[in-house]
């Protein structure tokens, strides 16, 4: 078990799949969760459930809707942690679009705009809003939820390959730019059966069940992970970085 009570955590896009994983097996730690997932119109309230499910467990949690992408958002999100937790250790990037598929010669241009406002730009954003508190912390940590989509592209799939290359680049970039601080960068590339991949004819494989790849995602939140600027897969309980 990873040391991290008293600890703080953003987990966003938080709601269902990967990322309710993530925040019960970063809140079963012992650390305080903001479990974001924005809340849409005629649909059931995912990441209350999932704050729920982690409070009746013994945990702490709260829920919060922001949509990551809206303007404002980032600031949003870490004032509703201070004020829930009175401090930030680490943040989870975990919210993110798939987007339409379409190859090149198809691809609307406005729907690669928003797959880049949600998955990269947004999370910029929040990287900026988090840092100052996450340097307050003795073991400030980053988890950027990517794909191996960036790094090695994905046939139909340019907007949401794009920008998980993208976010691959920021992150690894700001993991050199922090070594020396107390802050640790890294991007998590699972593999999953969750609502996002059945888009692309993904069968429900109980091997890949999200829960298989959330001990990762615990571990480099906690302030037991000493690595910095890696990029690690992980899906049906086997992790490992990439080169």
């Amino acid at each position: 078990m990873v040391s991290s009570v008293g600890r703080a955590v953003i987990v966003t896009g938080a709601g269902k799949g990967l990322g309710a994983a993530f925040a019960q097996a970063i809140a079963s730690e012992g650390s305080a969760v903001l479990v974001n997932n924005r809340l849409r119109k005629g649909q059931p309230d995912s990441a209350g459930a999932i704050a729920d499910s982690i409070r009746a467990s013994g945990g702490r949690a709260i829920a919060n809707y922001q949509d990551v992408a809206a303007p404002g958002a980032a600031q949003a999100l870490v004032t509703a942690a201070l004020e829930a937790f009175g401090r930030i250790d680490a943040v989870v990037f975990n919210a993110g679009i798939v987007g339409p598929a379409a190859k090149l010669t198809d691809m609307d241009l406005a729907a690669l705009r928003d797959v880049l406002n949600t998955n990269f730009l947004a999370q910029v954003a929040l990287a900026q809003a988090a840092l100052p508190h996450l340097l307050q912390s003795h073991a400030g940590r980053m988890v950027f939820v990517s794909s191996s989509a960036g790094l090695h592209g994905v046939r139909g799939r340019v907007p949401y390959a794009a920008s998980k290359g993208a976010l691959n680049a920021m992150a690894l970039t700001i993991a050199d730019e922090l070594k020396r601080t107390p802050v640790r960068v890294n991007i998590l590339s699972p593999y999953a059966s969750t609502p996002m991949t059945a888009q692309d004819g993904v069968a429900d494989d109980p091997r890949l069940a999200p829960e298989r790849a959330a001990g990762m995602a615990a571990y480099l939140a906690s302030d037991a992970c000493s690595v910095n600027g890696q990029i690690f897969l992980a899906g049906g309980r086997r992790y490992r970085r990439a080169r």
